[in-house]
């Protein structure tokens, strides 16, 4: 693996705290990937990051669409989102690597952080725009810029869509992986790990696509019950960090301790909150037949072979969580309008394509789902370049002050 553009560690000099930013590789002078604050983060995490941010952009390209693939870039800072230095430790992260942002680093919420934040510290320290690196690539940056705010501003349900599609494209892969099995989804029970805006979104899509949501942990532990739980109930009772108000459970629900989500009796476990979640110790307890990776990197290497070994197929996340990421650009250029149906008809289309593509080539090649994803974004990264290119595209100014309304 080669190694990455740039990579460089920042200290706080209030805190102590470090942050991390990696690129890892450019196209047309610009990068994505988004920001996550998270206790314990490392550069090493990041950089792994990045190298995802890469391989997800490569996954969704399409020559025939307006959408135009970007590098793969993370960030990444060291510090508990509940920290009530958190936000002041966020705005001087953001004020020492402005100048990427401002010229090649897309960015935006992640594990940790929400849009609206993330849109507020970059307002105080005078970008543009999170993703403002990309304007000068646009045809028509006012018309981007206002679609991308309108599309922010779609609610459903109540809740915004931007916070919705990514769950919609992990539901999509789940039900694009039992209908290949010949799995009914009324038969189907799915746990996961994370009820935020991730596992949120993707337990009340399988839940109204007719799965039975039996088991969901948080920071307090883990909610079970094998006649499925109330997803929705559970959703209204969550606060801003995803964590669910005990006081909201049903009779028949049971409190387990955090790690009884691996061995729920289920089909599908959808792990949806941190990083490193499942190692060897943790594979040896799961009895399901998918692993689901929502989150970024949540099993480690080693679990995955062993997994592999005994019949658990794991679908990975640069194919899984991905349609956050691609529909954030499918509206800026234009693929799709500022509307839900809309939009959620492309990401589950497309996330449909996609992992019936990598579990096809998984099938035929005798590998992981993983090493079929890899092998595929390895075959297109060299056509993003040859039509593309690396070089850094001459820089309009942006003009204003102001974020445009992401969030």
């Amino acid at each position: 693996m080669t190694a990455p553009l740039l990579s460089l560690t920042w200290t706080d000099d209030v805190t102590g705290r470090r942050g991390f930013l990696v690129v890892d590789r450019l196209v047309r002078g610009v990068c994505s990937g988004g920001l996550r604050m998270r206790e314990g983060c490392t550069l090493e995490e990041v950089t792994g990051l990045a190298r995802g941010m890469s391989l997800k952009e490569a996954l969704h390209y399409d020559p025939a669409a307006r959408y135009v693939p970007l590098g793969g870039a993370k960030g990444g800072i060291d510090c508990d989102p509940r920290d009530p230095e958190a936000y002041g430790l966020l705005v001087r992260y953001l004020r020492a690597v402005r100048p990427y942002v401002e010229s090649c680093w897309t960015t935006g919420e992640d594990l940790g952080l929400s849009q609206d934040l993330v849109d507020r510290a970059a307002a105080e320290v005078g970008l543009v725009s999170s993703v403002q690196a990309v304007y000068p690539l646009l045809d028509d940056e006012a018309a981007a810029r206002a679609r991308l705010a309108d599309a922010f501003a779609v609610e459903v349900d109540g809740i915004g869509l931007d916070e919705l599609v990514g769950g919609s494209g992990v539901a999509e892969s789940v039900l694009t992986a039992l209908d290949r099995a010949g799995v009914a989804r009324g038969g189907a029970r799915v746990a996961l790990q994370g009820l935020g805006t991730m596992g949120g979104a993707t337990a009340r899509f399988l839940a109204r696509a007719g799965l039975r949501v039996v088991a969901v942990a948080d920071v307090k532990g883990t909610i079970a019950n094998p006649a499925g739980l109330d997803v929705e109930a559970l959703l209204a009772a969550r606060d801003g960090h995803g964590t669910v108000d005990r006081s909201a459970l049903r009779p028949g629900d049971r409190l387990l301790p955090g790690d009884a989500w691996l061995a729920a009796e289920a089909e599908v476990l959808v792990p949806a909150a941190v990083s490193y979640a499942i190692g060897p110790a943790e594979q040896e307890r799961i009895t399901a037949r998918w692993i689901v990776e929502a989150a970024n990197m949540p099993v480690l290497p080693e679990a995955e072979e062993a997994l592999h070994a005994r019949g658990v197929c794991v679908l990975p996340d640069v194919v899984v969580n991905s349609g956050t990421n691609a529909w954030w650009w499918w509206t800026l250029f234009g693929d799709v309008g500022p509307d839900a149906d809309e939009a959620f008809a492309h990401v589950r289309r497309s996330m449909r394509t996609l992992v019936e593509l990598v579990l096809t080539r998984a099938e035929a090649d005798g590998t992981t789902p993983r090493a079929a994803a890899h092998a595929l974004a390895a075959r297109r990264l060299p056509l993003i370049e040859e039509r593309f290119g690396r070089h850094r595209p001459e820089r309009a100014s942006s003009g204003g002050s102001q974020v445009d309304g992401l969030g």
